[in-house]
């Protein structure tokens, strides 16, 4: 059996959400599993899309998140000269071509296929004598139609016919590679045993067995995600639905042992009931087997319930310096104090951002809000002596109190 190897490629064009660190879960899951290693490698071939500070983002998400990785982060654009190499041998092998045509003409092309009502295929238009690649043209795989069976650890048996496979591009005019050449070629040199990924790759898949093929490289096990779906199960999960950068997360007190378990679950289980997960349980259990092909919900509020438990698990010690930015003013009330306070709402609360909520109280007087009693139905029919009676008798049972159970 080869060594297992995973890797998490994301592309730095904005914060990572839920949807990019259940891939990366997943990856370090398998990677932990097989005792092998886990590697970042930070796609940024599409340099117009990059995002300042993208690339920072991703690499404190997994670390706020406990997802450490063995190697890297690798980055494509330092890697071009590796991608020209690989070019290189499929241009020698008859296997890739210079693309001739200008942006336009290639539109050309599409706006014909679509007056004809049939898909546009880019290898009905390959030159017969195509200039030879000097690097500033596009260079295109010459693709070998053909029908393609192959298995996906989690979709099962998949197939396609030769229709959709087409010669795309490899290369660039500005020398970086496409997304469909470099990760193929970066999965080779760097040995990665499973390729876990999202839906959206699905249909790429015979281009890709096609290139596959063409550099003589044998694909690693492939492992296609579902979508993570919005809470009303329509839609995939986007922003304006709740898919928070992650670290927004953190910054709002949920754990990430929590959140950790939370991801897990989002379209996989272990064939139980069971619903909460430790690291431990997760890299015992996991398997690619048992992740659903249907898309999976993204349910805050049991993300809220999961991080409840995990704090009413936490010894207090622990639990009061995780706590420690969250206080509201304590007004130089000490440590003892404050561990007492949070002893008595450690019960209640969903996330370290709900302790100014629950705990204000204990450290200032609130301010009188008359409205408690107008908007009473019993208490709005009382004079206002009547009312000054009943606080006083109130006031007095309370400093009289022990406050137990009782």
């Amino acid at each position: 059996m080869s060594p297992v190897r995973t890797r998490f490629a994301p592309s730095p064009t904005g914060f990572l959400h839920v949807g990019g660190v259940r891939t990366a879960l997943f990856a370090w899951l398998v990677a932990r599993q097989g005792k092998g290693q886990f590697i970042l490698r930070i796609e940024d071939t599409d340099q117009a899309r990059g995002v300042a500070g993208a690339e920072q983002h991703i690499i404190d998400s997994l670390q706020a998140l406990g997802l450490d990785y063995d190697e890297g982060p690798f980055r494509q654009s330092d890697r071009l000269d590796t991608y020209k190499q690989w070019a290189q041998k499929l241009i020698d092998a008859g296997r890739a071509y210079a693309d001739p045509y200008s942006p336009e003409e290639v539109q050309q092309f599409r706006e014909q296929a679509q007056a004809a009502k049939q898909p546009f295929l880019y290898r009905r238009h390959r030159p017969d004598r195509p200039p030879v690649w000097d690097g500033t043209q596009p260079l295109r795989l010459k693709s070998d139609p053909k029908p393609y069976t192959w298995r996906d650890e989690v979709m099962g048996d998949l197939r396609a016919g030769p229709e959709v496979v087409d010669d795309f591009i490899l290369l660039k005019s500005d020398g970086f590679p496409t997304y469909n050449f470099a990760h193929i070629v970066d999965d080779a040199e760097m040995q990665v045993s499973h390729v876990i990924r999202g839906q959206e790759f699905l249909a790429s898949m015979p281009n890709y067995l096609n290139l596959y093929e063409a550099l003589g490289i044998t694909p690693p096990k492939l492992a296609t995600m579902p979508h993570i779906l919005a809470a009303d199960g329509r839609k995939k999960l986007s922003k304006r639905d709740g898919a928070k950068d992650v670290l927004e997360y953190i910054k709002e007190g949920y754990l990430p042992d929590a959140l950790i378990s939370f991801i897990a679950t989002l379209g996989w289980n272990d064939g139980t009931t069971q619903e909460i997960f430790s690291r431990d349980e997760l890299i015992g259990k996991f398997s690619l087997d048992h992740v659903q092909r249907s898309g999976a919900h993204f349910d805050e509020q049991r993300l809220k319930w999961i991080n409840g438990h995990f704090i009413r698990q936490m010894p207090l010690d622990e639990l009061y310096k995780k706590c420690a930015s969250f206080w509201p003013d304590t007004a130089g009330r000490g440590d003892d104090y404050k561990r007492e306070v949070l002893g008595l709402v450690q019960e209640r609360l969903k996330y370290l951002g709900e302790l100014p909520e629950l705990t204000q109280f204990f450290f200032k007087d609130l301010p009188v809000d008359p409205k408690l009693i107008s908007d009473h139905k019993q208490l709005a029919k009382l004079s206002k002596d009547e009312l000054k009676q009943l606080l006083g008798q109130a006031r007095q049972s309370l400093e009289q109190s022990a406050f137990s159970l009782e």
